[in-house]
């Protein structure tokens, strides 16, 4: 891949790991030119940097040259390509946040990164009916929107069900691209890779670190117009921090609604309370888009199917027994429905033999 001279010197400059963030751009403000800085480091690294750190790096011009092509040549034979700041197709909407990653490296479909983007999130721990939900939303909002979303379980991972097939889809790694995190995600990784895009503000031999994960969430918030927050715990989840920078950037913020007392979903539940759109499927996001949603193919339901349908409507969840007690059949027959049911993405099972309507 053919990069100009300030793409080439952005990728060195974000391979040298003892230089911090606020360092690098302070060096490029003082230089103006990333091409410049490269051709003259020593000028602006000891004008620039004070706690001798940048020392390591004075070596000479040719030297730097050299590390900067072979970056450049790592990335193309692992197949993978380098977005920066100066690049034309770096996304605005993350330029736009307090602190844009200086380089965005990836694999897979770079032309997603100009097309609208909502991010649909979730915690590991996702209850069955949410997933099932967040899978349905996902689809249809793909075929609207680019959907980004991270790599793990749980609402991560309905949200890549949904979009998968049609591609339009952005992964947001914690860590470099040549590692996976979760390692059990490593050949969903790969078919996201190949149909969708990866995505990573971390150089690719990067490993993945605590604090990368929070770090990992303002760009899944700042790449996308618009949240949906699927499940999320009161504390410590991570939905909540990018819920939290889709706030602080002037996004749109969405949320599944939860019955009191359940864990999964008090964090969905106190955004609604400061103001997040209640959602309950893909046409509450849409329509707040000025779109509507695509046309749904009519499922065709028995009576028996029609009855226990609407029974898990009124009632909620409900276990298998008491199901076939409120509608007059025997268990195996409540049962049967309840599979055709499933099939046609009416009702989901929440274990324990116990079910909900969608």
């Amino acid at each position: 891949m053919q990069y100009t001279a300030e793409e080439r010197a952005m990728i060195w400059l974000d391979s040298l790991p003892q230089i911090e963030y606020r360092g690098k751009i302070a060096l490029l403000r003082a230089a103006k030119d990333p091409a410049v800085l490269l051709g003259e480091w020593e000028k602006f690294s000891s004008a620039v940097i004070k706690d001798g750190k940048g020392r390591v790096y004075n070596i000479d011009r040719a030297s730097r040259e050299r590390q900067a092509d072979e970056l450049v040549r790592s990335l193309d034979e692992k197949g993978y390509f380098a977005i920066s700041l100066v690049s034309e197709d770096y996304p605005e909407s993350l330029k736009a946040i307090p602190d844009p990653p200086l380089v965005l490296y990836g694999a897979g479909r770079r032309e997603l990164l100009k097309r609208r983007r909502f991010c649909i999130v979730g915690s590991r721990m996702t209850p069955p009916w949410a997933e099932k939900q967040a899978r349905t939303v996902s689809e249809k909002i793909a075929s609207r929107f680019v959907v980004v979303t991270g790599l793990a379980e749980g609402g991560d991972r309905a949200a890549i069900d949904g979009a998968l097939d049609g591609g339009d889809l952005i992964s947001v790694l914690p860590c470099g691209l040549d590692h996976c995190y979760p390692r059990s995600h490593a050949s969903l990784k790969e078919k996201i890779a190949s149909r969708g895009l990866l995505l990573s503000e971390y150089p690719p031999d990067a490993p993945s670190a605590k604090y990368y994960f929070p770090a990992r969430n303002r760009l899944l918030a700042g790449l996308s117009e618009g949240v949906l927050v699927v499940s999320a715990r009161e504390k410590r989840s991570g939905a909540l921090i990018t819920a939290g920078y889709a706030a602080e950037y002037g996004r749109d913020v969405f949320a599944f609604p939860y019955n009191i007392g359940i864990a999964q979903g008090a964090g969905c539940n106190e955004l609604i309370k400061k103001g997040a759109y209640l959602t309950t499927g893909a046409e509450d996001i849409l329509s707040a888009y000025g779109m509507e949603a695509p046309e749904e193919q009519r499922v065709s339901l028995t009576q028996e199917e029609r009855l226990v349908a609407e029974t898990l409507r009124e009632h909620g969840e409900l276990h298998a027994a008491k199901l076939a007690q409120l509608c007059r059949m025997s268990l195996p027959e409540a049962m049967a429905t309840l599979a055709s049911l499933e099939i046609k993405n009416i009702v989901v099972k929440s274990g324990g033999n116990r079910y909900s309507a969608l």
